[in-house]
Parts: C-alpha cells; sequence; structure tokens
C-alpha cells in the first residue's frame, strides 16, 4: 500500500530514538490513506481481529511502537512515476471526506469522531485494486463489495466493518450513508472515479 514520500518525512520529524510526539506522529499517518491502511492491517494480525483491538491510530502506535509503525510505512514508500498522480488525487480526496466527517460527527450525526474520520479516510478502498493494479479475481468492480472484503482481510476494528457492511447491504445503519454523503457534498476536491460522487450529484439535484 503506497505511502507519500512527505508522510513519511514529516513521521520522521516527530519521531526521534529519544522521544515521540505521539500526536504530531498520528496526525501525519492520518493524512495518508497508504499509513494508515499499514498501520491497522498491522494492529489487527497482532490482535488476530480481537474485538479489543485498538481502534484509535494514536492507540494503534502507542500498542505498537513508533519505530515499527515507521518501518511499516517506509516499505511502501512510493516511488516512481506508477499510479503516482492518481494516487495523490484519492488520498488528497479521502483526507478532505475524512476531516467533513469529523466535523460532521461533532456537530450532527452523533458518531465517534475518531471513527468517522478513519471510515472517511478510508472509504474508497474499494477501488484501491483497480488503482493498483492488483487483479486479484475475488476484489471484483463492485467497489462496495471489495471494501467490505478488504477490511474483513484486513482485520480492521468493527466499527470499520459496520461501515463497508452498511455501503453493500444499506438499511442497518443508515446514518453512515447520510453523512458521507453529506461530506461529499460539502467537498471541494472531489475524485471523478469514487462511487460516491454520482449519488451526492443525484441528491444534490433532487434538492433542486
Amino acid at each position: 500500500m503506497p505511502v507519500l514520500p512527505e508522510t513519511l518525512l514529516v513521521m520522521e520529524l516527530h519521531h526521534s530514538e529519544n522521544s515521540v510526539d505521539l500526536r504530531g506522529f498520528s496526525e501525519a499517518v492520518l493524512g495518508d490513506v497508504g499509513a494508515t491502511i499499514r498501520i491497522l492491517r498491522m494492529i489487527g494480525q497482532e490482535s488476530g481481529g480481537s474485538d479489543h483491538q485498538p481502534e484509535r491510530i494514536e492507540d494503534c502506535v502507542a500498542d505498537l511502537g513508533a519505530e515499527a509503525c515507521m518501518r511499516i510505512a517506509m516499505q511502501g514508500m512510493l516511488s516512481g512515476a506508477e499510479h503516482h498522480d492518481e494516487i495523490v488525487e484519492v488520498w488528497g480526496h479521502s483526507t478532505e471526506i475524512a476531516r467533513h466527517c469529523r466535523q460532521l460527527a461533532e456537530e450532527k450525526y452523533g458518531f465517534n469522531p475518531s471513527q468517522a474520520y478513519l471510515a472517511g479516510l478510508l472509504h474508497d478502498i474499494g477501488a484501491l485494486p483497480g488503482i493498483l493494479g492488483w487483479g486479484q479475481s475475488d476484489l471484483s468492480g463492485d467497489y462496495a463489495l471489495s471494501a467490505l472484503k478488504l477490511a474483513m482481510r484486513w482485520c480492521f476494528p468493527g466499527f470499520l466493518k459496520s461501515y463497508f457492511y452498511e455501503a453493500y447491504l444499506p438499511g442497518e445503519n443508515p446514518q453512515w450513508t447520510a453523512m458521507m454523503t453529506e461530506a461529499h457534498l460539502a467537498a471541494d476536491r472531489t475524485w471523478a472515479w469514487c462511487p460516491l460522487n454520482e449519488l451526492c450529484l443525484r441528491t444534490s439535484a433532487r434538492g433542486n
């Protein structure tokens, strides 16, 4: 999973042999889809998908240690031109949606803001196999199903599995869909291939 070089630089700035700025380090991770996925996957493997695994990135970093998190992030450093522009575009769109989700969770929807941020940041993971050319047959063109399969395979925290399940089979917790749709309508930076953009355009058209 690619991690932007600038993310690694900021993580390094907040990390030293003698001390770690946990908040700054965690915020750097949360600004990068790839770094976040890598650390969530690592904590999922460590915990075996336990219901008690850490859910916040800050807790994951504290549990795994900043040194281990640096190593796993550096393994994914994005280099060369392949997929670069598209990854930068998707990562930028995802971080903006994440910020809107956190704000909406605080002001309107009653979700845990940290959980809402992570759901927004990772909402487009179903498109990653196509972007990165993975080619697994079980990760089809159905973005919602692909996202759910990845969330299960990577042992993501329960609330993320719940969100992706709702995205695939809507109805159990429609507040997730409502919040994500509103976040997209508020966004300045959209990604043309984001499956939610079409839904948001239809919602906006109905409103007019």
